[in-house]
């Protein structure tokens, strides 16, 4: 009897430990799941459990088979764990195509630090996905951030130099200014922090067809002598359809979208920063680049004249690394229609690029008078004048055109005429018409203006006519005869009235 009740209470202590072992959490204890009907050999918990015990082999298949019933905030743990299972047992592939899958939902690149793949981290694919994601700086990196640094300050000085022409500087500015942006996406890109800026995924792109416009454009300004109109707008056109078709496809979307098209261009052996039109736009930019360099040479052999020794070396300078820019990017365009990406000839285009951002700003600050081109001049007698707008030959043909206007079609005897009317007949900037008068006649244009009135004044007084002063003063453009007075007093030293009267005794 004795003996019973003891089998009975054993009993009862064994059914009572295995009714509190099966209705435990499914954690169990010390994080062990507990093998109920619920969580046997299916359960994440378990999974996890092989991980971390490193029973990778058993983990994988629990995981995979979570995968497929899993949410998202589950999602990103399973193929993480997936990712380092593969890893640890040495299937590189597997482990990066996890990876990826894990990226395309929440990229955080530092995950491929973790010390589980150490095993792999040798490996070609995986060297190049972790070197293609997480930051890092090189000499090329660097000195292109500089570069550009260098070039937004140089677009910002010459925009605010009012020394320099309106219309050159703008055209000049903005062509400097497309070349750093350019050359910043470039360093954006090789420290891969388009990753982690995804914004400047092809930031600089929308500019491709720009460069040979604003070159062509400015040397049509500063070498011909006349003012842009809207017929030159056409040469834009292809750039803001560039740019719409940008918005449309890449600029109007998320930042994750970007990194997920970034991925995806990673995954299939490309270059992540670049287009998926790669091709399609190198072709097109070495084509635009070739026709406006012809375009530019044609304008610079036909108007050399009026050009200063300065600017015409500064403008061959400016050609010469075009044309070099242009004849290394059409070797880089067959490079990459052949697949080569990569290489010497990445880097060429960029240097020269960085050659022309350079030259500029030591134009800027050395010697800015030259991107004027014909509107520029400098004249010692004059210093005000100093890298203003006329070379010699210009001034000496504004300076016959205006001694016709006032001479032949006495545009003095205009009562209301001022410098803009005279800068208007003569086709050229009121403030060129001020330095003409200046430089070739030593007197104001008041006093221009003035010196021609008072000659026919005195010319009409010496005549017998029936005219009295009044309408002598009306004739040649004074409004009253208070002013008419002044002038002419100051002019012969007497008044109109005393001059008839010197007339009359002589």
């Amino acid at each position: 009897m004795r003996q019973s009740t003891k089998y009975i209470v054993l009993m009862f202590l064994w059914l009572n430990s295995m009714l509190a072992f099966g209705i435990t959490l499914s954690s169990g204890y010390a994080g062990i799941p507990t093998p109920t009907a619920e969580t046997f050999k299916d359960s994440l918990d378990w999974a996890d459990y092989y991980f971390n015990i490193h029973r990778f082999k058993e983990a994988v298949p629990l995981y995979k088979k979570n995968l497929e019933v899993s949410n998202k905030g589950q999602e990103t743990h399973i193929l993480k764990k997936l990712a380092l299972c593969e890893a640890a047992l040495d299937h590189p592939k597997e482990s990066i195509a996890y990876i990826y899958d894990y990226f395309n939902i929440e990229f955080k690149p530092t995950f491929l630090l973790h010390e589980d793949f150490d095993g792999i981290r040798d490996e070609q694919s995986f060297a190049k996905l972790s070197g293609t994601v997480l930051p890092k700086f090189t000499v090329w990196s660097t000195f292109y951030f500089f570069v550009s640094l260098i070039g937004f300050y140089v677009t910002f000085v010459l925009f605010i130099n009012k020394k320099i022409d309106k219309q050159a500087r703008i055209l000049i500015a903005t062509f400097v200014f497309i070349h750093s942006l350019f050359i910043l996406n470039i360093c954006v890109n090789q420290t891969n922090y388009v990753f982690e800026f995804p914004h400047t995924y092809l930031m600089s792109t929308w500019s491709s067809l720009l460069y040979g416009p604003l070159l062509f454009l400015y040397f049509k300004r500063v070498s011909k002598s006349t003012d842009l109109n809207k017929k030159d707008l056409w040469h834009l056109l292809p750039t803001v359809a560039l740019t719409t078709y940008l918005f449309l496809t890449v600029y109007g979307f998320s930042g994750s979208y970007k990194v997920t098209q970034m991925l995806q261009r990673l995954e299939e052996g490309l270059n992540p920063g670049d287009s998926t039109k790669l091709l399609l736009l190198v072709v097109l930019k070495a084509i635009s680049l070739g026709v406006y360099a012809l375009f530019v040479h044609w304008i610079q052999t036909k108007n050399k004249e009026g050009l200063s020794k300065k600017t015409r070396i500064w403008q061959k300078n400016i050609y010469m690394i075009h044309v070099s820019y242009v004849a290394i990017y059409v070797i880089y365009g067959g490079l990459i229609i052949a697949g080569i990406n990569s290489g010497t000839f990445y880097h060429a285009p960029i240097v020269l690029m960085s050659a022309m951002v350079l030259y500029v700003g030591y134009a800027a600050n050395v010697q800015p008078d030259v991107f004027s081109g014909l509107y520029s001049y400098t004249n010692r007698l004059f210093p005000k004048y100093v890298k203003s707008g006329l070379t010699d030959s210009l001034s000496n043909e504004l300076k016959q055109n205006l001694s016709d206007l006032f001479q032949n079609e006495k545009l003095y005897r205009n009562n209301d005429i001022n410098l803009d009317m005279v800068a208007n007949k003569l086709d050229t900037t009121r403030h060129n018409a001020s330095q003409l008068i200046n430089e070739h006649f030593n007197m104001s244009f008041r006093e221009f203006v003035n010196s021609h009135r008072i000659q026919e004044a005195k010319e009409l007084l010496e005549k017998e006519n029936e005219l009295n002063i009044i309408d002598i003063a009306y004739e040649v453009g004074y409004n009253n005869k208070v002013s008419f007075n002044k002038a002419f007093k100051k002019d012969t030293q007497l008044t109109p009235s005393e001059y008839i009267n010197n007339l009359n005794q002589g």
